[in-house]
């Protein structure tokens, strides 16, 4: 199967399954990427940082330069960013047709009950699927260090009125000069 159809059935299933935005489907993404040889972990844990810092919504952005990387070309790139948006496109016309219609409805209301703690446990396990070896080291010093920096930086965004980019460059600096 050529590279494209692979990648068009990749992002499709990515576009189709990716419930609760770009965080909640990264560990879709990292386990079709991967698994398909596209990228490595280490290459997928620096997409999400990029992705974080660059404007649009991170599973765009990934998907733009998975497509770019997997092919070798801008083709890739176009089609996999295409193909990750298209059926939410597609099934947010359908929905919010049905939604607006029926929004007094006591089942559209308890889906959304139910739909909520899912999003709230899809973010929460992109969390967890990001603290790996590759962001927080293999020696004992490094992932003090990093955890360090975790902690602080989800304290001072959560704690405080900094504004998370700040935070983001903050971290860069201190990272260059720590490590």
């Amino acid at each position: 199967m050529s590279i494209y159809l692979r990648l068009i059935w990749a992002y499709l299933k990515i576009g189709l399954f990716g419930f609760g935005g770009g965080y909640a489907m990264l560990s879709l993404v990292q386990s079709e990427v991967v698994k398909n040889g596209w990228i490595s972990n280490q290459m997928f844990t620096d997409i999400v940082a990029i992705s974080q810092m660059t404007p649009g919504p991170i599973g765009i952005n990934s998907a733009t330069y998975i497509g770019y990387v997997s092919t070798g070309n801008v083709w890739g790139s176009l089609i996999a960013t295409f193909v990750v948006v298209l059926p939410p496109y597609l099934l947010t016309l359908l929905a919010s047709h049905y939604i607006t219609n029926h929004q007094d409805n006591a089942i559209i209301k308890g889906a959304f009950m139910g739909l909520r703690p899912v999003v709230v446990g899809l973010i929460a396990s992109a969390a967890l699927l990001l603290m790996n070896q590759d962001n927080f080291g293999s020696a004992t010093t490094h992932q003090v260090i990093s955890i360090i920096i975790c902690i602080a930086s989800f304290c001072v965004v959560f704690f405080t009125k900094i504004h998370p980019i700040m935070v983001i460059i903050l971290a860069g600096i201190a990272g260059y000069f720590i490590f």
